[in-house]
């Protein structure tokens, strides 16, 4: 990763350093290069917790009358003075005219200096040349959501209960804090609450909940049948989804 942003000792604010953002280019090009797609990270969402380093990729699709000769490093920045710049793509051809240009870059939360402002939409930067010497600069190619990772527990009680009885379904939310390396209460958000039926083959929705302040879930619900209880977490523009262990009930 090659991130280029220190954190400042006083304040705790971000400072940059004199390579901290790339110089501002506008977008230009030359004869008929056009990119068609982008794609971070399989489905442009990235969630990053704090314990361990996740390997970005990044694919882009460009398309040329005489073919892609290649492409330079694609450049990720966000808000929070967030800046990321990949290593050499790879271009492999997809016809005569197209070709796909993958790069990854790494990120871990423990080593890069993280900031949770950081979080949000950023975008690709990408330069790609063809063959015949037309080129293409994006500034912004394409977007994905840059997230902080979450985490949700379940607990259904009692075990076993009797048909008709109370269950009281209890869990947790929590989000990554990037600057802290630790995860912290996740308050006023909407979780579902979702259950399986023994011997069925998908969830469905009892209810939502909202987080407390400090991250707690609860409701309750009937005891109808033997079946499973998870809590499922949609996730937004800053936090990455996440879905529960299920927990299992026995209905008498």
């Amino acid at each position: 990763m090659r991130t280029r942003v220190l954190v400042a000792a006083a304040t705790g604010a971000l400072a940059l350093t004199a390579l901290a953002v790339p110089a501002a280019q506008a977008d230009g090009g030359s004869g008929d290069i056009r990119i068609t797609k982008v794609v971070v990270d399989g489905d442009n969402k990235v969630a990053i917790g704090t314990g361990s380093a996740k390997t970005l990729s990044v694919s882009v699709t460009a398309t040329d009358g005489s073919g892609i000769l290649g492409a330079e490093s694609f450049d990720l920045k966000g808000p929070g003075y967030g800046y990321e710049s990949t290593g050499k793509p790879s271009c492999k051809k997809v016809s005569a005219t197209t070709s796909t240009c993958t790069a990854s870059v790494k990120i871990d939360p423990r080593t890069d200096y993280l900031g949770n402002a950081m979080a949000g939409t950023w975008y690709v930067g990408v330069w790609i040349d063809a063959k015949d010497g037309d080129y293409i600069w994006k500034d912004k190619a394409g977007s994905f959501k840059f997230q902080r990772g979450t985490a949700v527990t379940t607990n259904a009680s009692p075990e076993p209960v009797k048909k008709g009885k109370t269950i009281t379904v209890t869990g947790k939310l929590s989000r990554a804090n990037w600057e802290t390396l630790k995860y912290g209460a996740y308050s006023g958000q909407p979780v579902q609450l979702q259950y399986l039926k023994k011997g069925a083959k998908a969830y469905t929705v009892l209810k939502t909940v909202k987080s407390s302040s400090a991250g707690k879930l609860s409701t309750t619900v009937k005891a109808g049948a033997d079946g499973y209880y998870r809590y499922v977490f949609a996730g937004n523009s800053a936090s990455g989804a996440v879905t529960s262990v299920s927990d299992f009930v026995d209905v008498k």
